[in-house]
């Protein structure tokens, strides 16, 4: 029992999160009985803040789901959220002390599982925390679990990952992670709207990323986006965008083994770069 703390990146101190209570898979138990009343509190003020501002920037489907969370004025049981889940799309929730490992993360998807960090930021971190924590994975991620077709898309690229991981292609295809599930961008009627956890769980990029005319946004395709390195300590500079969950499924359906051949020796591009470099 007990794991290594796992690190992406950079960071001036040690990764959060007690791994010792981490199993082989990397899960746990979610310790509930740790959370104080501070740490609830902290939870239901991020709730309110983020849910004032989704209508006009979420995608509807988001906020169709997002009640399935539960009561907002605290942290919620994993068990209670999966009662509803399971029933919905097949998947469950399972607690972790932090980031994991790729094939442990992948595995995990692969099995309909999604890893949901359990410790909540400090009040100091309110604006802004460098790891996930439990209120970026819950609000974030979890709603659109509730979804089958992200639901389904999630499955595979869990055993996308796998199978990437022994390609050799894990960061082509983190990039596809990164600017869908954690920073996708959906052309609605009513307009561009959010449906990337990491924009829906931020209040400063989820009205950046939608109303700011900084960003470029273009649409998403596969070896661009694969081929396009991404900023994690700001906010992005490019943004892909699709017209339906339904195109994300249709374009990441094939195979991707020759895809990576075909982009091992073709240059980035900057997380700025525009669309006129020829790809």
């Amino acid at each position: 029992m007990g794991q290594a703390p796992v690190v992406y990146g950079q960071s001036s101190r040690p990764p959060r999160g007690d791994y010792e209570r981490a199993g082989a898979d990397f899960t746990c138990a979610q310790d509930f009985a740790a959370y104080t009343p501070q740490d609830h509190d902290t939870y239901h003020r991020l709730y309110e803040r983020q849910s004032a501002l989704l209508p006009g920037r979420a995608c509807q489907a988001f906020i169709d789901v997002l009640p399935q969370l539960g009561a907002k004025e605290r942290i919620p049981r994993f068990e209670d959220i999966n009662d509803h889940l399971s029933r919905a799309t097949g998947w469950e929730i399972v607690a972790v002390p932090g980031l994991i490992p790729e094939v442990a993360f992948f595995t995990l998807l692969a099995n309909r599982q999604f890893p949901v960090t359990d410790w909540i930021r400090t009040p100091q971190e309110f604006d802004y925390i460098v790891e996930p924590d439990v209120f970026h994975d819950l609000f974030g991620h979890v709603p659109l679990l509730f979804n089958p077709v992200i639901a389904d898309y999630m499955q595979r690229y869990g055993a996308g990952g796998l199978k990437a991981e022994h390609l050799g292609a894990c960061e082509m295809l983190s990039r596809l992670y990164w600017y869908t599930i954690e920073f996708g961008l959906i052309r609605e009627a009513q307009g561009l709207r959010a449906y990337g956890a990491g924009i829906l769980s931020s209040s400063g990029e989820l009205q950046y990323s939608v109303n700011s005319p900084k960003p470029q946004r273009l649409p998403l395709e596969l070896a661009r986006t694969m081929r396009t390195r991404y900023k994690i300590d700001t906010y992005q500079q490019t943004y892909f965008v699709i017209d339906s969950f339904e195109q994300l499924f249709a374009l990441t359906e094939p195979d991707f083994s020759q895809l990576y051949d075909s982009l091992r020796d073709q240059p980035e591009f900057a997380a700025d770069s525009t669309p006129l470099i020829s790809p």
